[in-house]
């Protein structure tokens, strides 16, 4: 357990990832009070990273749950291996059969195999799904519910009962309690609102796009061999594109795979060509390709982009 947000901060920065004061506080006081922590924010700014560099900064295993349209208790929970159980009724097939040799009715061979059926429904044929391992963990972990926005609002209510107790009642087991209780991150790019019960379980954090100054820290971070010079070009320009009317403004990853497409092509600036040929790194809509030619003022050719005054 961190004895501060500072050592959080600290030992994050050891897994590569720049946390600010905010994001550090938070997840300190998560631990400390067994929280939950709901991560909102556009797509690309690092939020699966945050819980990755998270468990690995604490130790924990990284469980992740991956959400979308459909997605239900069964394939979040757990599920019966009925072809292991059918292998199994063939390999014990003569042991049945004496079992119920003697059986003088049918009831009588049914009551028989009834009493019998805890070997068939017993936890070395039940797959446990990403609920069900982390709640069934040995040694802490730590829980990530990936775009729980893409999921179903049944599927979210399911959610919160299983944050609320750590428990997951299996009929044929009983209820199953949390032998090590996991920190859990959700992550939410804000294609819908989600409810209101489940952001009073968690605590709350905001993240949005870095500033020239933060990402730039994060370029260097992540791709040490980009000019530092080119390294500021090419996040100004990421930021300016921001600023732009587009469907879908680059991301940080995408800034990440930009600077590493730079260095692979040995650019020395942002000259006109070496944008033309990269822009599609950045963006992935034709209008705002279009737009951000635009934008960008190319009467202003022949000269490095983002080095306007």
């Amino acid at each position: 357990m961190f004895a501060s947000a500072t050592a959080v901060q600290e030992a994050l920065a050891a897994q590569h990832y720049i946390a600010s004061d905010d994001i550090a506080t938070v997840l300190f006081l998560a631990e400390r009070l067994e929280k939950p922590v709901l991560v909102e924010g556009p797509a690309g700014v690092g939020k699966t990273e945050l819980a990755k560099a998270w468990a690995a900064a604490s130790g924990r295993e990284l469980i992740r749950l991956q959400c979308y349209e459909g997605l239900d208790e069964t394939k979040a929970l757990y599920e019966w291996e009925y072809a292991k159980q059918m292998l199994y009724t063939q390999l014990l097939r003569d042991k049945l059969h004496d079992l119920l040799a003697d059986a003088p009715t049918l009831s009588a061979a049914a009551d028989r195999l009834a009493a019998e059926e805890d070997v068939f429904f017993s936890m070395r044929f039940l797959l446990p799904r990403p609920l069900l391992r982390a709640i069934l963990a040995e040694q802490p972990a730590l829980l990530l519910i990936d775009e729980v926005d893409r999921s179903d609002p049944e599927m979210e209510a399911f959610l919160l009962e299983v944050l609320s107790d750590f428990q997951v009642t299996v009929p044929e087991l009983g209820t199953i309690r949390a032998r090590q209780v996991p920190m859990v991150v959700l992550t939410s790019n804000n294609t819908r609102e989600l409810s209101e019960a489940l952001k009073r379980r968690c605590l709350y954090l905001y993240i949005d796009y870095p500033d020239v100054e933060a990402e730039l820290r994060i370029v260097r971070l992540k791709v040490p061999d980009l000019a530092p010079a080119l390294a500021r070009q090419a996040v100004e320009l990421v930021q300016r594109l921001r600023t732009l009317d587009l469907k879908k403004s680059p991301s940080v990853s995408e800034t990440l795979d930009w600077a590493r497409a730079l260095v692979t092509l040995n650019s020395r600036a942002l000259d006109e060509r070496t944008l033309n040929n990269t822009m599609t790194i950045l963006l992935k809509h034709e209008a705002d390709l279009e737009r951000a030619r635009r934008g960008l003022d190319t009467g202003f050719k022949g000269r490095s982009f983002g080095m306007r005054s």
